[in-house]
């Protein structure tokens, strides 16, 4: 069942109308912050992990091509995912704070050598893998750019 949202102040009286309290509008409500700075120390570490070992686990999975798990296809898992891993904590730390243009080329490189990697493992020509990695960063490098565009100052700032 659908239940009215209470009105800011609490219970009003019947026949009176309470008085809603104008913001100003150069005041910007910021959202609740759900975790505490513990959680969010935590998860810079722990979601570049998770992302790097199912990246390796793909990696070795395209490389093998589903014949038999070999110890080269676990190292190559194992290194490919380590890689990402440590690229993507570098990125997460560094890539703030670059100007913006910076930023989004720096993720851009990153997610479109990620992707031409994975590709090329699953045995495809050279210049189509090359092709499609391009093709992955151009629209990598168009998503980020209107990102942080629109959510930064041309000094790598976050707009408040």
């Amino acid at each position: 069942m659908a239940q009215a949202a209470p009105a800011p102040g609490g219970m009003s009286r019947p026949g009176r109308t309470p008085e809603v309290e104008g913001r100003a509008t150069d005041v910007r409500a910021r959202p609740p912050d759900v975790f505490d700075a513990r959680t969010h120390k935590l998860a810079r570490i722990g979601v570049p992990i998770v992302l790097g070992l199912v990246y390796g686990y793909w990696v070795a999975a395209n490389n093998r091509s589903g014949g038999p798990i070999t110890g080269w296809n676990l190292l190559l898992g194992f290194v490919s995912a380590l890689v990402f891993a440590v690229l993507c904590m570098a990125l997460l730390a560094l890539a703030p704070r670059m100007i913006r243009e910076a930023h989004a080329l720096l993720w851009t490189a990153f997610v479109g050598c990620a992707f031409g990697f994975l590709y090329a493992q699953s045995g495809r020509p050279v210049l189509r893998t090359i092709l499609i990695a391009l093709l992955v960063a151009a629209a990598t490098f168009i998503a980020f750019f209107y990102r942080y565009y629109t959510r930064e100052d041309a000094f790598g700032r976050r707009i408040r």
